[in-house]
């Protein structure tokens, strides 16, 4: 190979790709049109072939060194700028993105609360008027703590707190995830789950309110609450959006529907998990602390409530 002639043709390109970089490097990525961001990936492969025939071909230190600093910069911006671009998409979504996922799909999160709040209706009914059905829904366990010692089950959490929050982000996670995956049954596994954890915490509120125990028991649902149960409705919104795909795909095939009310349905996804991660740790750490007064928990999370509603009522001007 005669290398002068090599270094003469192929030397505009290294100059090309120095000028792009400095361009990106003094203005950042964004600053390049879509064709010049297409050329750098191009200079970039082309330029390190030539590092590799340059050391092959041991044309010197100094054209290496230069050609090495060059792919060494080109990497820094192509990749690093990649990623520094996902990780401004993942901040744009939760800044905008699930907030107008949540209020497009709006219909089907309200219909899972319906039913949920259908069941807590159903349960604090039946079990004011028959004070067996309460057994069908509550451990005995925990019916005989609170009728007979007139105790609450929380403490129980006091000591163990990092046990108790990862268990609990665990168990609302997989019920969360429980009900989203339900939609695959054409939504009846979510509406069950629904209607059940609405039986169980109308039967569970009956309870407590029998036994003068309402007020420090809805103390410590509160905090968590406030942010643990829309996360739970978000999920079942999420499912029914996907029996939706099934039983009524519309216009769509149920192929194509099941691709966009399923993408719709893991932006939902998204939103849950850090909801239900954040409900679990003031769950363990927050809502069981004796040494916090009952009228804080309770001020407290009716303001995470309002801060969620009006999180989720953002538009984008």
């Amino acid at each position: 190979m005669n290398i002068q002639r090599w270094i003469a043709r192929r030397e505009i390109y290294w100059q090309r790709l120095d000028n792009l970089l400095r361009q990106v490097e003094k203005k950042g990525l964004k600053s390049l049109q879509a064709g010049e961001i297409r050329e750098l990936a191009s200079l970039y492969r082309s330029i390190a072939a030539d590092l590799a025939r340059a050391r092959t071909q041991k044309v010197g230190n100094t054209l290496i060194h230069s050609l090495q600093s060059l792919t060494t910069r080109a990497y820094t911006q192509i990749y690093q700028g990649s990623r520094r671009q996902e990780w401004q998409a993942v901040v744009e979504f939760y800044k905008w993105g699930l907030p107008a996922v949540i209020q497009q799909t709006f219909v089907y999160i309200v219909f899972a609360t319906s039913l949920f709040l259908l069941g807590g209706l159903v349960a604090w009914w039946y079990a004011w008027q028959d004070p067996s059905f309460m057994s069908l829904i509550v451990p005995e366990s925990l019916i005989s703590r609170v009728r007979d010692d007139r105790q609450l089950w929380m403490g129980s959490i006091v000591g163990i707190e990092p046990l108790a929050s990862s268990s609990i982000m665990v168990n609302n996670l997989s019920v969360s995830f429980g009900a989203v995956a339900g939609g695959m049954t054409a939504g009846a596994y979510t509406a069950y789950l629904m209607i059940f954890n609405g039986l169980l915490i109308g039967a569970i509120g009956t309870l407590v309110g029998q036994n003068h125990l309402a007020y420090p028991f809805w103390a410590f649902v509160f905090p968590h609450g406030s942010i643990e149960l829309p996360a739970i409705f978000l999920a079942g919104g999420a499912g029914f959006l996907l029996g939706k795909a099934i039983l009524f795909p519309g216009n769509y095939r149920r192929r194509d529907a099941l691709k966009f009310y399923g993408s719709q349905a893991v932006q939902l996804v998204y939103g849950i998990v850090p909801m239900l991660i954040i409900a679990g740790i003031i769950e363990g750490f927050f809502s069981p602390n004796p040494s916090v007064p009952d009228a804080f928990k309770y001020l407290v999370g009716m303001g995470l409530f309002i801060l969620l509603v009006m999180y989720c009522s953002r538009k984008k001007s």
